[in-house]
């Protein structure tokens, strides 16, 4: 399609910014980035759409233009949502290298826009096939001609032979065809999806082609088309362990470009529903923070319970009884530590904790997850179980859990990133819990205390005291913290000394004066002073096992 043909089109709210000599260029795809170099996902002649937050100052235009006319891009279009105006600094980068430049209305959102192009071009490069591009868009409702990616493929195998999957980043099958032939083995989705992750870990230009005995697999990227938190991810990291891949039996490397770029249209189509799917899960992410909320700021059970009534018809429709639940703690590190991984993970855990028997995007999601500071926390609930049973055999478990998420993660990882889960037992109400959050943050440090990329551990793996902290009584916990820690804590708001911080470190470096002191950059004397006064206040001794121990229970139950 031409860009001329763009402006034609009201409901996308574009305007013409400059580039008028330029409108007759052909549009071939459209990309939404906010990546400063996303040259990588080019491949030319893309429509690219950006909310703009690579943009720093005035200086990052030159360099973000000059990148993507050095990638072929047949033009640039600016949403204003986030900053109102496009800048002028950006008008005259685009204008200097002839690019032509829109601006998109706030109102209009930019998946609006790739649904648009990605019809109109998926139906000039299929020539006649006009039934074809109107089932295309039939994935993109929700009614009943909807069909999601599986309409997709199913095209994909009636009108161009080829069979195609869409995976998760662990291997699990979000969609296949129906009439594809023998189900592809779990061993070989998860080879596809470590293949996929190394391959862009390496900023390899999908697609990437993998041979698996006499039969070539071609794996094309499923990008979000959506703009996330502060505009888009800024990072390949921030997404990739969550991303789908749509992966087709045949050798991509001799089609012609208009077959590559029919595919670019499906994979584009299919992002569109991944956002649909996601925006439907807010609700449940909702759910979860507010229950994780009252948990950790310890509500009456019966106000936890309240709120789990409200929140078991949502994720199981239909459910006669209250279910059991489970609580799953993730964590995802990378070592230069600029990604938020908070938001990584959670969308990560909601990826890997599915039911492995269900496929699709809608049937699969039965859990929420919410994320506070660097880890996520799963909501996981369980049917009800008969009385022949406690439900110890139902669930989500680590071990089960770690072998089928951990070869094709570790790809996504590679020598930079490292996943730890740690799983709780099923709980039967309200007042377990706060224990199962407990048992399951404990698993997990448990886990990241293994060495490997992706580890898990479980509840039975748990030091009898971790098993017994969550059952103690309330009362009791605060007569025992409060008479071991509040003379520190009172010292510390009079003083502001850190003793409290320091007690913590030096319980966590088993007594090591060296070690300690390093961790919090105090000379070694600075540290025994603190020490000393510790054992001063509380009448303990720290060289004791015992008083240890009493600390190190005061502070996991503070």
């Amino acid at each position: 399609m031409r860009l001329r043909a763009l402006l034609d089109t009201d409901a996308l709210g574009l305007r013409l910014l400059g580039g008028e000599d330029e409108l007759d260029r052909t549009v071939r795809g459209v990309m939404t980035t906010d990546l400063r170099d996303p040259s990588r996902y080019l491949s030319g002649g893309e429509l690219v759409l950006t909310g703009l937050a690579w943009r720093r100052d005035a200086a990052d235009s030159e360099p973000f233009v000059r990148i993507l006319v050095g990638a072929g891009v047949t033009a640039l279009a600016a949403g204003e949502a986030e900053l109102g105006d496009v800048p002028e600094d950006l008008v005259v980068a685009c204008a200097r290298h002839r690019l032509p430049l829109f601006a998109v209305n706030e109102s209009v959102a930019f998946a609006t826009i790739t649904e648009h192009v990605v019809r109109q071009v998926s139906g000039e490069r299929a020539g006649d096939l006009a039934a074809v591009v109107e089932r295309h868009r039939r994935m993109m409702t929700s009614g009943p001609a909807g069909g999601g990616p599986d309409v997709v493929l199913d095209l994909l195998g009636s009108d161009l032979d080829l069979r195609a999957w869409v995976l998760s980043p662990a291997g699990r099958l979000v969609a296949g065809p129906e009439d594809a032939g023998p189900a592809l083995p779990a061993e070989l989705r998860a080879r596809l999806s470590a293949e996929h992750l190394a391959a862009t870990r390496t900023g390899r230009r999908g697609p990437h082609r993998v041979a698996v005995g006499t039969t070539t697999y071609s794996l094309f990227p499923i990008s979000s088309t959506g703009r996330g938190p502060g505009g888009g991810p800024r990072d390949v990291r921030e997404t990739l362990l969550s991303d789908w891949l749509l992966a087709v039996e045949a050798d991509a490397g001799d089609w012609p470009a208009e077959r590559l770029d029919l595919l670019h249209g499906v994979t584009q189509l299919i992002a569109v529903e991944r956002d649909r799917r996601d925006a439907a899960r807010t609700v449940r992410r909702r759910l979860a923070q507010e229950v994780l909320e009252l948990v950790q700021a310890g509500a009456v059970p019966a106000e936890i319970a309240a709120r789990l009534r409200v929140a078991a018809p949502v994720l199981l429709p239909g459910l006669g009884a209250a279910p059991h639940w489970q609580v799953v703690v993730a964590r995802v590190e990378w070592e230069d530590g600029e990604i938020d991984s908070g938001p990584v993970t959670q969308a990560l855990l909601e990826e890997i904790l599915v039911d492995p028997l269900s496929t699709g995007p809608e049937p699969s999601d039965r859990i929420a997850v919410a994320h506070t500071g660097e880890e996520a926390i799963a909501l996981v609930p369980l049917p009800a179980v008969s009385s022949e049973h406690d439900g110890s055999e139902a669930g989500v478990h680590a071990d089960t859990l770690l072998a089928a998420v951990r070869n094709p993660l570790s790809a996504g990882l590679d020598d930079d990133g490292r996943l730890t889960l740690g799983v709780s037992a099923a709980v039967h109400s309200a007042e377990g819990l706060r224990g199962a959050l407990e048992e399951a943050r404990h698993a997990r440090r448990v886990a990241a205390a293994r060495s490997g990329r992706v580890c898990a551990a479980g509840h039975q793996e748990l030091a009898s005291h971790v098993l017994l902290l969550p059952f103690v009584p309330d009362d009791v916990r605060r007569a025992f913290t409060a008479r071991l820690l509040d003379p520190l804590r009172d010292y510390d708001r009079r003083h502001r000394a850190e003793l409290i911080p320091t007690l913590e470190a030096f319980l966590e470096c088993d007594g090591s004066w060296t070690r300690c002191a390093a961790r919090l950059h105090l000379h070694v004397n600075t540290l025994r002073y603190r020490v000393g006064r510790i054992e001063q206040l509380t009448s303990r001794d720290l060289s004791r096992l015992e008083d240890k121990l009493d600390f190190f229970l005061a502070l996991r139950m503070s």
